[in-house]
């Protein structure tokens, strides 16, 4: 019966490993996980049972990017599909809600972040969800290797809006992981699907490389067999921009692909290397989850990866086909520090700390409201570093996290205001009337007064807002939110900030070591005296009984050891004072021994953004050093 539904609408003829059971369970309305190697078919765990369950499949990802390929799929195989993000236009965005309420829509896509987004939620309200999946469902997990805070609501937002049944989907979950996502969601030991790491038709190679021969190694592999679709993987954006520079001057086509490109651009890149029209895209970890191209056949580590994690994640996206691919890392010690430093970067300061405690403590009231952008300059700690102090906060129980909403609403006219109120009739017409008299329109767009329209007539915030959203669907208006408010209920007062702050502080810390360790880990596996292939499966909880796969460059030609190849200069031999006095005099009050850490390793914080910090010369000269060495010499400096 299953397999005759999977032909039906979707065209294969047998599941591949672990699916069909999976699907059993979705289908008997229990919670299931699904962990499945890269390219081992989890995405079809949901969008089989999508069809054959009776309302709507809410999907949440970290990103919606991530989704793309998914959808693509899924429209080509005629399922009602869509998903939601802010790039879409009015009509668009108003028609998939609209599909998704009347059941018209299987498959809805969201960000995380959307659940607390107060117009999508009045709409979620009149949706029938049957299914939450939740893809990199690591992610809600501390002991994860992409940890997101906003992830660690997903189970309160499942009892809120009464959806019955979960999935988890994941790529990289060690056991420890699967068993903290398990019990987040109560989900049965049994109804959790690891079905192994091992690919037989990857050869895993790690290649020792001086950093000033990196480009050439690279450009003799690609040369070997250049039309065979190759994804080089670096660190840093600029140097993806350099390395597709390089192979370009050398006549092999090649574009850089990360975060700090346009949406647009991005998106052309991606769609060309899809298509077959690009060959050799050289990206940081911003490309690649969620594709689903079966032909890649050679992945690249230009630069270390983060994490056994993120490299298992990496080189499983090639031979999906089950065609044999090249996965190699041309692998040096000199760009280790490099990673670390983004790590000593999230670490909040304890001042910061501090001050965020200060605040909690000294409101007036128990109900506190922040905008988290706002906040994040202020305190000087990055966006989801803050994310993950709040996190903290509620789970000792100090706030809570209650709502979000839009403290503006605006709204351009496509109708009379007159024609609008004259649709209603009764009351309705009263409280339609009392809303647009407390609309004052600036030129083109009409602001909505809510706390006017609140104390003129007896109704609640809710009542207003759906009307406007009932406006919007009806073409009456073009209806926009801006300001985004976080709300929280403060629980208790009755903290001692100092002691707090410390304990807060010492989580991060801990946090910062498992981190580095990670990196650490993951050096140690390259250079470790046994296969590749059986320590990688060994790592997520698989024993291979083989002690030799016979495809990696162990089982070849032996160990491999990581050499530091490029000699740095002492930091004695910098002038102090040239490399950070436009800093110092930028910053001002703002100055800090970390601050100025931060700067001189290239590491990005927010009070650099007000203050155009990352124009100043010197900004990341010493970001191939140790951040905790360059730190002790500002230290050192300052004491003289």
């Amino acid at each position: 019966m299953l397999k005759e539904q999977l032909q039906n609408y979707f065209g294969f003829n047998t599941f591949l490993k672990g699916q069909e059971d999976v699907i059993g369970k979705v289908l008997e309305h229990q919670s299931a996980a699904a962990i499945f190697p890269t390219g081992a078919g989890k995405s079809l765990c949901y969008q089989l049972p999508a069809m054959l369950l009776p309302g709507l499949t809410l999907v949440v990802s970290p990103l919606l990017s991530l989704m793309k390929d998914q959808l693509d799929f899924l429209l080509a195989n005629h399922i009602p599909a869509a998903r939601l993000d802010s790039t879409l236009a009015r009509d668009e965005y108003s028609r998939i809600l609209a599909s998704a309420k009347n059941g018209e829509l299987k498959i809805l896509m969201i960000a995380v972040e959307r659940f607390k987004n107060e117009r999508f939620r009045s709409h979620l309200q009149k949706m029938k969800v049957s299914l939450l999946v939740v893809d990199e469902a690591h992610c809600i997990s501390e002991w994860g290797h992409n940890f997101r805070p906003e992830y660690l609501k997903l189970p309160a937002y499942q009892k809120e809006f009464k959806i019955s049944q979960t999935l988890l989907l994941t790529a990289t979950a060690t056991e420890q992981v699967r068993d903290d996502m398990g019990a987040k969601f109560n989900i049965l030991k049994d109804n959790v699907f690891v079905t192994g790491f091992y690919r037989d038709n990857l050869f895993l190679q790690v290649t020792p490389t001086e950093t000033s021969e990196k480009k050439n190694r690279l450009l003799q592999r690609i040369c070997e067999t250049p039309q065979e679709p190759t994804i080089v993987y670096v660190t840093l954006q600029k140097t993806a921009e350099d390395v597709a520079q390089f192979l370009c001057v050398n006549k092999i086509n090649a574009h850089p692909y990360h975060a700090g490109m346009e949406n647009e651009k991005r998106e052309q890149i991606q769609n060309k290397f899809m298509a077959g029209t690009l060959a050799r895209i050289v990206a940081t970890i911003a490309f690649g989850m969620g594709i689903d191209k079966e032909d890649i056949r050679r992945i690249i580590h230009y630069d270390l990866p983060k994490s056994i994690e993120n490299y298992s994640q990496e080189i499983g996206r090639s031979g999906r086909d089950g065609m044999p691919a090249i996965c190699e890392v041309l692998a040096t010690r000199d760009n280790i520090h490099i990673l670390e430093n983004f790590i000593y970067g999230d670490t909040p300061e304890k001042h910061s700390i501090f001050q965020l405690l200060r605040t909690i403590k000294e409101n007036k009231g128990f109900v506190w409201e922040i905008k988290t952008v706002k906040l994040a300059n202020e305190l000087n700690i990055r966006i989801l570093p803050l994310k993950t102090l709040l996190v903290y906060l509620a789970m000792e129980e100090i706030i809570r996290p209650k709502l979000t909403y839009f403290e503006e609403y605006s709204f351009k006219y496509q109708t009379e205001p007159t024609k609008i109120i004259s649709s209603f009739e009764g009351e309705r017409k009263q409280f339609v009337t009392a809303v647009m008299n407390h609309c004052h329109t600036r030129k083109v767009w009409t602001q909505v007064d809510i706390p006017a329209i609140l104390k003129n007539f007896n109704t609640d915030r809710q009542r207003i807002l759906t009307a406007l959203e009932y406006f919007n669907e009806k073409g009456w208006i073009e209806l926009q939110s801006k300001q985004a408010v976080e709300v929280y209920d403060i629980l208790t007062q009755a903290f001692n900030i100092d002691d707090m702050a410390e304990k807060m502080y010492a989580l991060f810390k801990k946090k910062e070591s498992l981190e580095i360790q990670r990196i650490h880990n993951m050096v140690n596996f390259f250079e470790s005296d046994a296969c590749i292939s059986k320590q990688l499966a060994g790592y997520f909880g698989e024993h291979l009984e083989k002690e030799r796969c016979g495809h990696c460059s162990f089982c070849k030609s032996g160990k491999a050891v990581l050499q530091t190849t490029t000699e740095l200069k002492p930091l004695s031999q910098f002038e102090f004072k040239t490399i950070t006095a436009e800093f110092t005099q930028a910053v001002g009050e703002q100055f800090s021994e970390i601050n100025l850490t931060k700067f001189l390793c290239g590491i990005y914080t927010p009070v650099f953004s007000k203050l155009k910090i990352k124009k100043l010369p010197y900004f990341g000269i010493l970001e191939s050093y140790p951040f905790l060495e360059v730190k002790n010499w500002i230290t050192d400096k300052n004491r003289r």
